[in-house]
């Protein structure tokens, strides 16, 4: 679908204007920056990846467009390699302590579960802070105690329901993100259901069982039509490639469903409300394909891949922009450090929004 040929929507009887979101990039354009973000991150053994996450954000907000407004992405390469340093530093304490002194890896360890929460806000803060839309930042304003709450203590108390309470959990974590997030000085507003959930929560299940079932039967034909009984760890393979692609379908299915759900909850008061039509089997279908040619082009297909993911997804994308969108105040904020943001990706926590 040609995203540039779309026409802009009057909403009938009312001043809302409805915009769909465009992704102008290409992964011919694309290809080129992620050759040379490989190229150099490896020639200065990883130095160079804080440019490469700077130019890699800079391409896709700047060619993410509502209203013929483009994003931008603030941050420097020097706020990520300050950031990303300190956090590798505090990782190779722990593994020295760990090592050497195992008392004090297991206080260093416990100091940063203490410390999660505020990671994990400090990320938050930092990346939405680094996100401006018509000159107007957005920002982020969840609290510690909320964190802790949503974050930690809710999915361990999960573990102990034999995950029933797992998708109750996962509502509050999406609900407490949405909702501290702010655009100037506008509040997001987002209204989830716990029901939704637990129907997303069921049909995965359900998707996860019979994938499984017939992912099984499927390699079991194979090993014993080619006669490969005997060679168990050649069908150990071919399982564990059937399973991987199962997390994807149900991983695919899950995201798209609740993407739906919350864009569909969701508003800036005043501003804009959110539309989200993205299909889960052709979400299932774009991950699938984009997996299989990343891997059979060792690789080579992944920014041809990346980019025909932001197109389905801006694609699916509707905004219902109000008059009062011109009169946001763009709130000056303290500018912050990105420790936190990058402690979060060396230690594997994932903040991200989308």
């Amino acid at each position: 679908m040609d995203l540039e040929s779309k026409e802009v929507v009057e909403t009938t009887g009312s001043s809302t204007h409805t915009r769909e979101v465009r992704f102008t990039g290409d992964a011919r354009s694309y290809f080129s920056i992620w050759l040379v973000n490989i190229l150099f991150t490896i020639a200065t053994l990883g130095i160079y990846s804080a440019w490469a996450t700077v130019r890699n954000k800079q391409y896709f907000f700047g060619h993410t467009q509502i209203d013929g407004h483009r994003f931008d992405y603030l941050a420097t390469p020097q706020q990520i390699l300050k950031g990303r340093l300190l956090a590798l530093a505090c990782f190779a304490l722990y593994v020295v302590s760990s090592s050497y002194f195992p008392l004090v890896g297991i206080v260093l360890l416990v100091a940063w579960c203490i410390a999660l929460p505020w990671v994990i806000n400090q990320g938050l803060r930092f990346s939405l802070r680094m996100t401006r839309y018509r000159n107007v930042q957005f920002s982020f304003k969840g609290q510690y105690k909320d964190t802790l709450i949503n974050f930690v203590l809710l999915p361990i108390l999960s573990v102990f329901t034999l995950y029933l309470l797992l998708p109750w959990a996962l509502k509050r974590i999406d609900a407490y993100i949405h909702n501290n997030i702010y655009y100037g000085d506008k509040k997001l507003t987002t209204h989830l259901s716990t029901k939704e959930y637990y129907l997303i929560a069921f049909v995965c299940f359900c998707m996860a069982v019979g994938l499984g079932i017939l992912a099984g039967i499927a390699a079991l034909v194979i090993g014993i039509s080619d006669n490969l009984l005997e060679t168990s760890q050649l069908i150990g393979v071919g399982i564990l490639f059937m399973q991987f692609l199962v997390v994807i379908i149900v991983a695919s299915a899950y995201k798209a469903m609740v993407r739906n759900h919350i864009f569909e909850n969701s508003r800036f008061e005043g501003v804009a409300e959110f539309e989200s039509n993205l299909a889960p089997i052709d979400y299932v279908l774009l991950n699938v394909t984009n997996t299989l040619a990343i891997v059979c082009s060792l690789g080579l297909a992944f920014p041809w891949a990346k980019v025909r993911k932001a197109k389905m997804l801006a694609a699916a994308t509707v905004v219902h922009l109000n008059p009062d969108a011109d009169e946001v105040i763009n709130m000056q904020q303290a500018q912050q450090s990105s420790f936190a943001e990058e402690a979060a990706n060396v230690f594997d926590v994932d903040i991200s929004l989308t």
